[in-house]
């Protein structure tokens, strides 16, 4: 098969691999029908993050599944699956509370199970699912071709977004302004819309973009950045600050941002994958501003997500600005990296 690989900065590649295999009797083999770019694969892509020459990369795949192993009840041959970005029993203690990226018995797409085994990343026309019933979410039956962007988002983006409003608190009547336009930003928009937020402050500076956060439910955008765009937001706020703030890129200038914009009280949401962020103890505690957020553990918001799309409530596949065939995912990489797409959609 063919699928993703990564061989060091801006050097992402095609290359064939061997087909996957039932390994073990909870696996699934799904294929793959679309996959994407997510804005935490720039990371490695960039060098910024270390990687080894042909890594596999990619988490973000909605497929069919092909086979199943003998002890898999949940999802069988003909079903349409969502995969959340790390793979989980879903039923450890853990996982009962809610936290399956931290599943005791899960991974990460693209490395290796607990036996060793290599688990393929999502980039790729097929992938092994380990632990299928814990991990799989089918739909109650293939959705049509229109409604595959939105579910794509719920392996990652959207839920992120959801989990990011949550670690918010995010509750009616709020004023919420969104630090960081990309896809996740613009889930958050949309998922604090949905948690009751009445005012929503999207921090963009790109026009499309822009129009996006406003569709998910923005009131207002503040192109400003830094100093400037932290002065414009307290200017709407009368002084005060926002209720909450959602931190969505994950720099040191991001988490700044939020903290400085937030009211006294106020909350912030973060899922940002952090690079080189500082958080001042002390200021949240003389201010009393909470924290909350982390990995998104998008398995446990997943099913009601995935209701939400297909009764037509919600269409996160908004994000995704940029479609190309898995034999262009080093232009996917490129279109990313300049910034010339939002998120970009892979057919293999």
């Amino acid at each position: 098969m063919r699928a993703t690989t990564l061989h060091g900065a801006f050097d992402i590649r095609l290359a064939e691999l061997p087909d996957p295999q039932i390994h073990r009797p909870t696996d699934a083999l799904v294929r793959v029908t679309a996959a994407c770019v997510c804005g935490s694969d720039l990371w490695p892509y960039r060098g910024i993050n270390e990687s080894k020459p042909g890594q596999r990369i990619g988490h973000e795949f909605v497929g069919i599944v092909e086979e199943v192993g003998a002890d898999v009840a949940t999802v069988r041959p003909g079903d349409f699956v969502i995969a959340p970005f790390a793979w989980s029993d879903n039923t450890c203690r853990v996982c009962r509370v809610g936290i399956q990226t931290s599943c005791e018995n899960g991974g990460w797409w693209g490395a290796r199970d607990r036996e060793g085994l290599p688990v393929d990343a999502g980039q790729g026309e097929w992938v092994r699912v380990p632990l299928a019933d814990g991990t799989l979410v089918a739909t109650p039956s293939v959705p049509p071709t229109e409604l595959v962007p939105d579910l794509l988002t719920l392996s990652d983006v959207m839920g992120t977004g959801w989990h990011c409003a949550l670690g918010a608190g995010v509750r009616a009547g709020d004023t919420v302004a969104v630090v960081g336009d990309g896809a996740v930003g613009l889930c958050a928009v949309l998922s604090a819309r949905l948690q009751g937020a009445t005012r929503i402050i999207a921090m963009s500076r790109h026009e499309a973009r822009s129009a996006i956060a406003v569709e998910f439910g923005a009131t207002e955008v503040v192109a400003e950045r830094g100093e400037a765009g932290v002065a414009r937001v307290r200017e709407l706020t009368d002084g005060l600050g926002v209720d909450a703030a959602l931190e969505c890129v994950g720099t040191d200038e991001s988490m700044r941002t939020a903290l400085d914009m937030v009211r006294p009280g106020g909350r912030i949401g973060f899922v940002g994958v952090p690079h080189g962020v500082t958080v001042p103890i002390e200021e949240l505690f003389g201010r009393n501003v909470r924290i909350g957020g982390g990995v998104a553990p998008v398995r446990e918001y997943l099913p009601a997500l995935r209701d939400l799309v297909l009764a037509g409530d919600i269409h996160p596949g908004r994000v995704f600005d940029l479609t190309l065939p898995l034999t262009d995912v080093a232009q996917a990489y490129a279109a990313m990296d300049q910034r010339r797409a939002t998120k970009v959609m892979l057919l293999p």
